[in-house]
């Protein structure tokens, strides 16, 4: 909206510089449950498409949206102070959805900022345990399975874009905080809260379609 009213008043300079590529990256993952647990940050490989428009800019600011469509790699990893040698890692992967306002300042080397909503949707998981657990009671969340498949949040990060004639090049850092939980959370249910967190690392080649 806020998009349209600039184009209809003529604040702005007029761009239509649409692109498109591919990103790829790594998710530094965690999970917010409570009650807590201790955990290790889980990796998990972040990659897919990407689409931009650029439709304006307002004096030094370049306006336009950003859309991605990723696989991304979930879950956690437990941490247990009292036995080191026990291990518990979940991996949970989903098809995500970024909707982003793209923020960015400069010419052939930009200063960026992405921030919007996220959605994704559960395709699978895969855990895994290490170490004797035979006199050890084992945790419930170790059998729980995905009850909600929808997933929801809010992204944003800030990066460099280097221009160039051959396609432009991005590297970006990128928080993701999850809204919604993958665990049921009533109040007769174990976990209040089972939301994804991740920090995100990724670079991201765009090539210009229209300038």
């Amino acid at each position: 909206m806020l998009f349209a009213i600039g184009v209809q008043a003529q604040v702005g300079e007029l761009r239509h510089n649409f692109a498109v590529g591919v990103n790829g990256g790594m998710n530094f993952n965690t999970v917010s449950f409570s009650p807590s647990m201790r955990q290790h940050d889980k990796q998990g490989i972040h990659a897919g498409l990407t689409l931009r428009y650029i439709s304006e800019k307002y004096f030094a600011m370049i306006c336009g949206v950003q859309i991605e469509v990723n696989y991304s790699q979930h879950g956690w990893s437990e941490f247990y102070e009292d036995y080191p040698t026990l291990k518990y890692e979940r991996t949970m992967n989903y098809v995500e959805m970024p909707f982003l306002a793209h923020l960015a300042f400069g010419k052939k080397f930009q200063f960026f900022f992405n921030l919007g909503p996220q959605v994704g949707f559960f395709v699978g998981e895969s855990s895994k345990l290490g170490g004797d657990w035979s006199d050890i009671t084992t945790p419930q969340q170790h059998d729980m399975k995905v009850e909600n498949k929808f997933d929801y949040g809010i992204t944003g990060g800030a990066g460099v874009e280097w221009r160039t004639g051959i396609g432009n090049f991005l590297l970006e850092g990128r928080y993701y905080y999850a809204l919604s939980d993958f665990f049921n959370s009533t109040k007769k249910d174990y976990f209040a809260r089972s939301a994804h967190t991740a920090i995100v690392a990724k670079v991201t080649y765009l090539f210009d379609l229209t300038k």
